[in-house]
Protein backbone atom coordinates (compact mmCIF):
# COMPACT_ATOMS: atom_id res chain seq x y z
CA UNK A 1 0.00 0.00 0.00
CA UNK A 2 2.74 2.57 1.02
CA UNK A 3 4.38 1.76 -2.35
CA UNK A 4 1.61 2.36 -4.10
CA UNK A 5 0.89 5.72 -2.26
CA UNK A 6 4.37 6.69 -2.50
CA UNK A 7 4.24 6.50 -6.86
CA UNK A 8 1.18 8.26 -7.09
CA UNK A 9 2.88 11.16 -4.93
CA UNK A 10 5.79 10.54 -7.56
CA UNK A 11 3.84 10.90 -10.33
CA UNK A 12 1.60 13.70 -9.76
CA UNK A 13 4.69 15.95 -8.22
CA UNK A 14 6.32 15.16 -12.09
CA UNK A 15 2.74 15.79 -13.67
CA UNK A 16 2.73 19.02 -11.37
CA UNK A 17 5.94 19.77 -12.38
CA UNK A 18 5.76 19.16 -16.11
CA UNK A 19 2.06 20.93 -16.30
CA UNK A 20 4.36 23.99 -14.48
CA UNK A 21 7.17 23.71 -16.82
CA UNK A 22 4.79 23.71 -19.92
CA UNK A 23 2.53 26.56 -19.19
CA UNK A 24 4.88 28.76 -18.03
CA UNK A 25 7.24 28.16 -20.55
CA UNK A 26 4.70 28.82 -23.58
CA UNK A 27 3.42 31.87 -21.76
CA UNK A 28 6.94 32.89 -21.61
CA UNK A 29 8.11 32.35 -25.28
CA UNK A 30 5.03 34.15 -26.21
CA UNK A 31 5.71 37.11 -23.69
CA UNK A 32 9.36 36.77 -25.72
CA UNK A 33 7.34 37.43 -28.79
CA UNK A 34 4.97 40.12 -27.68
CA UNK A 35 7.82 42.24 -25.48
CA UNK A 36 11.10 41.32 -27.10
CA UNK A 37 13.82 42.14 -24.57
CA UNK A 38 11.42 41.96 -21.59
CA UNK A 39 13.26 38.98 -19.68
CA UNK A 40 16.74 39.97 -21.05
CA UNK A 41 18.27 40.45 -17.77
CA UNK A 42 16.22 38.89 -15.62
CA UNK A 43 18.03 35.60 -16.03
CA UNK A 44 19.05 34.89 -12.16
CA UNK A 45 15.83 35.86 -11.24
CA UNK A 46 14.11 33.09 -13.32
CA UNK A 47 16.42 30.80 -12.12
CA UNK A 48 14.93 31.61 -9.10
CA UNK A 49 11.52 31.39 -9.26
CA UNK A 50 12.03 27.96 -11.67
CA UNK A 51 13.73 26.69 -8.57
CA UNK A 52 11.20 27.50 -6.01
CA UNK A 53 8.29 26.73 -8.41
CA UNK A 54 9.92 22.77 -8.68
CA UNK A 55 9.63 22.67 -5.00
CA UNK A 56 6.39 24.60 -4.73
CA UNK A 57 5.88 21.54 -7.48
CA UNK A 58 6.77 18.48 -4.69
CA UNK A 59 3.93 20.53 -2.07
CA UNK A 60 1.48 20.50 -4.09
CA UNK A 61 1.77 16.72 -5.75
CA UNK A 62 2.38 14.55 -2.84
CA UNK A 63 -1.19 15.57 -1.21
CA UNK A 64 -2.72 15.32 -4.64
CA UNK A 65 -1.13 11.96 -4.92
CA UNK A 66 -2.20 10.98 -2.02
CA UNK A 67 -5.93 11.76 -2.58
CA UNK A 68 -5.56 10.56 -6.06
CA UNK A 69 -4.58 7.20 -4.41
CA UNK A 70 -7.07 7.38 -2.14
CA UNK A 71 -9.91 8.23 -5.03
CA UNK A 72 -8.68 5.04 -6.80
CA UNK A 73 -8.37 2.59 -4.53
CA UNK A 74 -10.64 3.53 -1.53
CA UNK A 75 -13.25 5.46 -3.15
CA UNK A 76 -12.41 8.12 -0.72
CA UNK A 77 -13.70 11.27 -2.58
CA UNK A 78 -16.47 12.68 -4.33
CA UNK A 79 -14.58 13.00 -7.34
CA UNK A 80 -17.23 11.26 -9.89
CA UNK A 81 -16.70 9.31 -13.80
CA UNK A 82 -19.95 9.11 -14.83
CA UNK A 83 -21.83 11.65 -16.57
CA UNK A 84 -25.37 10.63 -15.49
CA UNK A 85 -24.05 10.34 -11.81
CA UNK A 86 -25.50 13.65 -11.14
CA UNK A 87 -27.81 16.09 -12.65
CA UNK A 88 -25.73 17.91 -16.39
CA UNK A 89 -26.46 21.33 -14.36
CA UNK A 90 -23.97 20.17 -11.51
CA UNK A 91 -21.43 19.99 -14.30
CA UNK A 92 -21.42 23.16 -14.90
CA UNK A 93 -21.72 24.70 -11.17
CA UNK A 94 -19.05 22.43 -9.30
CA UNK A 95 -15.88 24.10 -11.17
CA UNK A 96 -17.62 27.71 -10.20
CA UNK A 97 -17.90 26.35 -6.76
CA UNK A 98 -14.47 25.36 -6.51
CA UNK A 99 -12.96 28.53 -8.08
CA UNK A 100 -14.96 30.45 -5.85
CA UNK A 101 -14.26 28.81 -2.80
CA UNK A 102 -10.32 28.69 -3.64
CA UNK A 103 -10.63 32.43 -4.61
CA UNK A 104 -11.84 32.94 -1.16
CA UNK A 105 -9.17 30.78 1.06
CA UNK A 106 -6.30 32.34 -1.59
CA UNK A 107 -7.92 36.34 -0.62
CA UNK A 108 -7.55 35.26 3.18
CA UNK A 109 -4.59 33.56 3.10
CA UNK A 110 -2.87 35.51 0.85
CA UNK A 111 -3.71 38.77 2.84
CA UNK A 112 -2.48 37.27 5.96
CA UNK A 113 0.95 36.33 4.05
CA UNK A 114 1.02 40.45 4.14
CA UNK A 115 1.44 40.88 7.58
CA UNK A 116 5.31 41.74 8.26
CA UNK A 117 6.10 38.79 9.85
CA UNK A 118 5.08 35.81 7.65
CA UNK A 119 5.90 38.47 4.65
CA UNK A 120 9.57 38.31 5.69
CA UNK A 121 9.62 34.81 6.66
CA UNK A 122 7.50 33.40 3.51
CA UNK A 123 5.77 35.64 0.84
CA UNK A 124 8.59 37.81 0.75
CA UNK A 125 10.23 35.12 -1.89
CA UNK A 126 7.08 35.48 -4.00
CA UNK A 127 7.34 39.25 -4.51
CA UNK A 128 11.21 39.13 -4.50
CA UNK A 129 10.16 38.68 -8.39
CA UNK A 130 10.73 42.13 -9.39
CA UNK A 131 8.83 42.31 -12.58
CA UNK A 132 6.73 39.24 -11.91
CA UNK A 133 7.13 37.00 -14.76
CA UNK A 134 5.30 33.90 -16.10
CA UNK A 135 7.92 31.81 -14.23
CA UNK A 136 6.89 33.22 -11.35
CA UNK A 137 3.31 31.76 -10.81
CA UNK A 138 4.52 28.86 -8.78
CA UNK A 139 7.64 30.61 -6.98
CA UNK A 140 6.49 30.44 -3.02
CA UNK A 141 8.49 30.14 -0.08
CA UNK A 142 7.32 25.98 0.80
CA UNK A 143 5.25 27.86 3.56
CA UNK A 144 3.28 29.42 1.62
CA UNK A 145 3.13 26.76 -0.94
CA UNK A 146 1.70 24.20 1.38
CA UNK A 147 -1.35 27.11 2.33
CA UNK A 148 -1.93 26.76 -1.56
CA UNK A 149 -1.66 22.79 -1.72
CA UNK A 150 -4.29 21.62 0.73
CA UNK A 151 -7.23 23.31 -0.91
CA UNK A 152 -8.25 21.39 -4.22
CA UNK A 153 -7.36 18.14 -2.18
CA UNK A 154 -9.68 18.92 0.22
CA UNK A 155 -12.03 20.17 -2.19
CA UNK A 156 -12.88 16.90 -3.70
CA UNK A 157 -13.95 15.58 -0.03
CA UNK A 158 -16.91 17.82 -0.06
CA UNK A 159 -18.30 18.87 -3.15
CA UNK A 160 -18.91 16.57 -6.12
CA UNK A 161 -17.15 17.24 -8.88
CA UNK A 162 -16.83 14.90 -12.11
CA UNK A 163 -13.42 14.08 -13.29
CA UNK A 164 -13.52 15.95 -16.65
CA UNK A 165 -14.74 19.15 -14.68
CA UNK A 166 -12.07 18.74 -12.09
CA UNK A 167 -9.62 19.02 -15.06
CA UNK A 168 -11.14 21.99 -15.81
CA UNK A 169 -10.41 23.31 -12.50
CA UNK A 170 -6.78 22.54 -12.75
CA UNK A 171 -6.58 24.43 -16.27
CA UNK A 172 -8.08 27.03 -14.89
CA UNK A 173 -5.73 27.53 -11.63
CA UNK A 174 -2.60 27.04 -14.04
CA UNK A 175 -3.24 29.65 -17.04
CA UNK A 176 -4.67 32.25 -14.35
CA UNK A 177 -1.66 32.11 -12.51
CA UNK A 178 0.36 32.18 -15.03
CA UNK A 179 -1.17 34.67 -17.40
CA UNK A 180 -1.71 37.03 -14.24
CA UNK A 181 2.24 37.12 -13.62
CA UNK A 182 3.37 37.68 -17.26
CA UNK A 183 3.92 41.79 -16.69
CA UNK A 184 1.40 42.51 -19.67
CA UNK A 185 -1.89 42.41 -20.42
CA UNK A 186 -2.56 39.31 -22.62
CA UNK A 187 -6.25 39.84 -22.77
CA UNK A 188 -8.33 42.04 -25.18
CA UNK A 189 -8.77 46.09 -23.75
CA UNK A 190 -12.55 45.48 -24.55
CA UNK A 191 -12.77 42.45 -21.89
CA UNK A 192 -10.37 43.92 -19.49
CA UNK A 193 -12.42 47.27 -19.01
CA UNK A 194 -15.67 45.55 -19.59
CA UNK A 195 -18.70 45.03 -17.05
CA UNK A 196 -17.29 41.26 -16.50
CA UNK A 197 -13.71 42.15 -16.58
CA UNK A 198 -14.32 44.16 -13.86
CA UNK A 199 -15.14 41.26 -11.57
CA UNK A 200 -12.47 38.74 -13.49
CA UNK A 201 -8.85 39.44 -12.34
CA UNK A 202 -6.64 39.63 -15.16
CA UNK A 203 -2.76 41.01 -15.51
CA UNK A 204 -3.28 44.38 -15.00
CA UNK A 205 -5.25 43.70 -12.22
CA UNK A 206 -2.54 41.73 -10.38
CA UNK A 207 -0.12 44.10 -11.46
CA UNK A 208 -1.00 46.70 -9.32
CA UNK A 209 -0.76 44.21 -6.19
CA UNK A 210 2.99 43.59 -6.89
CA UNK A 211 3.52 47.49 -7.34
CA UNK A 212 1.58 48.36 -4.25
CA UNK A 213 1.34 45.04 -2.07
CA UNK A 214 -1.60 46.18 0.46
CA UNK A 215 -4.31 45.74 -2.20
CA UNK A 216 -5.71 43.40 -4.95
CA UNK A 217 -5.41 39.78 -3.09
CA UNK A 218 -7.89 37.78 -5.14
CA UNK A 219 -6.79 35.02 -7.74
CA UNK A 220 -9.85 34.71 -10.03
CA UNK A 221 -12.40 36.78 -8.93
CA UNK A 222 -12.48 40.73 -7.31
CA UNK A 223 -15.43 39.98 -5.66
CA UNK A 224 -13.42 39.80 -1.91
CA UNK A 225 -11.37 42.44 -2.71
CA UNK A 226 -14.20 44.57 -3.88
CA UNK A 227 -16.36 43.50 -0.70
CA UNK A 228 -13.29 44.19 2.20
CA UNK A 229 -11.91 47.46 -0.28
CA UNK A 230 -8.86 46.38 -0.94
CA UNK A 231 -9.50 46.81 -4.46
CA UNK A 232 -7.37 49.22 -6.04
CA UNK A 233 -8.46 49.03 -9.60
CA UNK A 234 -5.76 48.06 -12.94
CA UNK A 235 -2.41 49.13 -13.26
CA UNK A 236 -1.56 51.65 -15.61
CA UNK A 237 1.91 50.32 -16.24
CA UNK A 238 0.48 47.66 -18.25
Amino acid sequence: MWTAIILSAVSMTLIVAARYAATSGLFAAITGRVKPGYHAKLGPQIRREIGWSLASAAIYGIPAGVVAWGWQERGWTQIYTGWNDYPLWHLALAPLLYLFAHDTWFYWTHRWMHEPRLFRIAHAVHHASRPPTAWAAMSFHPWEALTGAIVIPLLVFVIPIHVAMLGVVLLVMTVMGVTNHMGWEMFPRRLVHSRLGGWLITASHHQRHHEEYKCNYGLYFRFWDRLCGTDRGLSERI
